[in-house]
């Protein structure tokens, strides 16, 4: 079979969103004000230099601008006819949009009113109308009522404030609502934000807070949800339905309008051109959160962490602008800019009240790398008795690729398999004994990159084939010659492991090349291609106006022993016990996931055959960990996990809750103690599991970072098993030349041009 790719300009096997939270602690009855869906920047990046007026908060009635309109119908032109499913957008599927527009407004059920939702009810059958006239009206009556509403809400709350409240009673509150019925009317919608704002009283009553701190906490709480909420624009509405739209076609087609287009090539390429500086909302500032390695923020010397951004300007001149009390990404368009401008920022320093004395500092904007979200690299020491074994670790968040930076020929573009070569290099040269490729959490990214880095652990041949709309298949492989690691690896794997990561493990897996440790993976096997909207919206209304992108699926992915990772992900060979995430979290979740399916498989040969060892590596998995205190720990940390994500009802009886606090006080001060034993120092992840009643942007930010630092320190236990079971593949090989000949690649044989002529040259691969 042919290499080549599939003939659109970029296929992309996309990153699923959300944390997969395996070592998360959830706290009893922890409540968060509804999501804006628009996907926050963090940090300063390419800016227009001449920025127009800014507001703190919208004009309501939000309305729609001709481009936005323009967008949405030429977004369903495109997933009409084009999408690998296309469904026609009418009534039908104006349902279906309805359904999942409610949801993405008010999926906990505690703004609307069955009464709301009868007066929304015409609209169910008049979106698909909506798109098509380019009026958008209906959508946004809906929006704008959800801001209303969320502001009544809040209003309502801070009412209740003045009174307190009586926690002697036997109520209880439903923190959970995903799955219960909306209110019947105004007065079970009240009741609903009582006890909603008596459990906030309650947790930071719980932690030791007295009433009129609790009351101004809150009352500050409320007040700056009402502030982002008006700040909500015609952009954030128009996202919240297109994406609606979107992901009715299938869970991983998304519209992106124009910031989140603009997030979404960041976090691909990894870098930006700007300060270099993490932000977040806090109160009325936008605050300085961390500075980035090597950024300009950094490199001056002059700006640190809890920093507050008062104004802003630009070139060494220009007037600087009250930022005070806006929305943050559109402080972040005013730092943002191209290489080598100057901006200057008015800073509120961290140690300083409201009136303290303001700093200016002058910055010129450079390339800043997000080195964070790159591949690194450690080596663990296994003991084996009198041998000690190093195993390379290989951590790769994502399938980065910057795109235009390779499209443009430079020959120094960012590439998730151009620094898993490097660090396989370096590896080599401290003669590592295995290396294990860390894929937890690794939603995906580039389907090149994971056809390239596979092809570091093969010499060539077919990594994935890639079946269109047609039905026509087309496999993409590698054809360099060669391999950048030829000794014992393995892939480890969670449920977070999704696209790409999915390719690159069922690829390691078809070949025998490796072993897959972990948990099944996520099940996401479909392909998705970036339109620019932009591009065609100009060519349609000859108007220059940012339209956004649309991320669609246009093919599925299967693996080259012709199974499909859709709904089934990759069974790892050494399972560890899952964390009960699957019924929540997966592709199984959605509704309209596309089903599994079996074609012919590749051309292909394994490389190497795993199957003997299987049974002996589980065999001295199961031994070691029945043995383990640090094992056992984990069990019990996830099996405490387990049960307080199952939990939906908390009571708002004080004694009830002391009660409860106190036990799981007790639970986890004995989890901190036998770490302690276990680890020594190294056991204490610095991560205060007592719950403070505060929310995230209400904490020290010089203490939310020594405890994230901290918490990166923590020994990872299911990665030290992993590389005990490396390291039991290579005593098994060691120990027996048999063995190393079926195990290891080409039978351990060093390859230094093509192993096989399996298939032709596969044609250029450059997106």
């Amino acid at each position: 079979m042919i290499l080549r790719p599939v003939s659109l300009a970029l296929l992309l096997a996309l990153a699923i969103p959300g944390v997969h939270a395996q070592n998360a602690t959830p706290q009893p009855g922890a409540t968060a004000p509804a999501k804006d869906s628009t996907p926050q920047p963090k940090d300063a990046s390419e800016a227009a230099t001449s920025p127009e007026p800014q507001r703190k908060e919208s004009t309501l009635p939000l309305k729609p601008t001709a481009a936005e309109a323009q967008a949405s119908q030429l977004s369903a032109r495109f997933l009409t006819r084009f999408h690998y499913q296309a469904q026609p957008l009418d009534d039908a599927m104006s349902a279906k949009i309805y359904k999942a527009y409610l949801d993405s407004l008010d999926g906990e059920k505690v703004l609307f009113t069955q009464e709301d939702l009868a007066k929304f009810e015409p609209l169910k059958t008049q979106f698909d109308d909506a798109i098509w006239n380019q009026d958008l009206t209906g959508p946004f009556s809906m929006f704008n009522f959800y801001i209303t509403r969320s502001v009544d809400r809040m209003n309502f709350a801070r009412g209740l404030l003045k009174k307190g409240f009586d926690f002697s009673g036997n109520e209880t509150y439903n923190f959970d609502r995903k799955k219960a019925s909306p209110p019947k009317n105004q007065a079970e919608l009240d009741d609903i934000w009582r006890k909603r704002t008596m459990n906030d009283w309650l947790r930071l009553k719980l932690a030791g807070k007295t009433d009129d701190d609790i009351r101004k906490t809150l009352d500050k709480r409320y007040a700056n949800y009402i502030t982002r909420i008006r700040q909500l624009d015609d952009e954030d509405a128009t996202q919240a339905f297109m994406t609606a739209y979107s992901n009715s076609t299938d869970p991983h087609t998304d519209y992106l309008g124009p910031r989140a287009a603009d997030q979404f090539d960041i976090a691909m390429r990894l870098s930006l051109e700007g300060i270099g500086a993490v932000l977040q909302a806090r109160d009325d500032y936008t605050t300085v959160r961390e500075l980035v390695p090597g950024g300009p923020a950094s490199k001056s010397g002059k700006i640190k962490p809890g920093d507050r951004i008062v104004a802003v300007g630009q070139g060494e001149t220009g007037t600087m602008v009250d930022v005070v009390g806006w929305r943050q990404d559109d402080v972040i368009k005013l730092i943002r800019g191209k290489k080598d401008t100057t901006v200057r920022l008015e800073l509120l320093p961290a140690e300083a009240g409201v009136d303290g004395k303001h700093d200016i500092v002058t910055l010129v904007r450079k390339k800043v790398t997000m080195e964070e979200q790159a591949a690194k690299s450690k080596v663990i020491d296994v003991k084996d008795g009198d041998v000690t074994r190093k195993i390379g670790v290989i951590d790769l968040p994502t399938f980065y690729q910057d795109f235009g930076a390779r499209r443009n020929g430079d020959a120094n573009f960012k590439s998730a398999t151009r620094d898993v070569k490097k660090l396989l290099t370096e590896l080599k040269a401290q003669k590592v004994d295995g290396v294990i490729m860390d894929l937890r959490n690794n939603g995906g990214g580039s389907l090149n990159e994971a056809t390239e880095l596979t092809g570091l652990f093969i010499d060539t041949g077919p990594v994935v084939q890639v079946r269109d709309a047609r039905g026509q298949v087309e496999a993409q492989g590698d054809d360099e010659p060669g391999m950048a690691w030829d000794g014992p690896m393995a892939v480890m794997v969670n449920r977070g492991s999704a696209s790409a990561s999915e390719i690159f493990a069922a690829a390691i897996q078809d070949y025998g090349r490796g072993i897959i440790i972990g948990e099944p993976t996520f099940g996401k096997g479909t392909v998705q291609n970036l339109v620019d909207l932009d591009k065609f919206g100009k060519a349609t209304t000859g108007e220059d106006a940012k339209y956004g992108e649309l991320k669609m699926t246009i093919a599925e992915f299967i693996r080259i022993n012709g199974d499909s990772t859709q709904l089934h992900g990759v069974t790892p060979d050494v399972r560890f016990p899952e964390n009960g995430d699957a019924k929540d979290f997966g592709e199984s979740t959605y509704d309209n996931a596309l089903p599994w399916r079996h074609i012919d498989p590749a051309d292909y040969k394994p490389v190497a055959d795993l199957k003997a060892i299987f049974a002996p590596l589980n065999q001295k998995h199961e031994a070691r960990v029945a043995n383990s205190p640090a094992w056992k720990l984990m069990l019990d940390e996830l099996a405490q996990y387990k049960k307080m994500r199952e939990k939906t009802d908390i009571s708002l009886n004080l004694a009830t809750r002391q009660a409860e606090r106190k036990q799981f006080d007790a639970t986890q001060a004995d989890f901190r103690n036998r770490r302690k034993a276990i680890f020594g120092d190294a056991g204490d992840d610095g991560v205060d599991t007592a719950d403070d009643g505060l929310n995230a942007n209400e904490r020290s930010i010089k203490s939310d970072l020594k405890q994230e630092a901290e918490a990166k320190k923590a020994k990872d236990t299911p990665l030290d098993e992993a590389a005990h079971i490396v390291s039991d593949e290579v005593a098994l090989i060691k120990a027996d030349p048999k063995v190393a000949a079926e195990v290891l690649p080409y039978g351990g044989r060093k390859i230094d041009g093509p192993q096989t002529a399996q298939a032709a040259k596969p044609a250029n691969n450059t997106p």
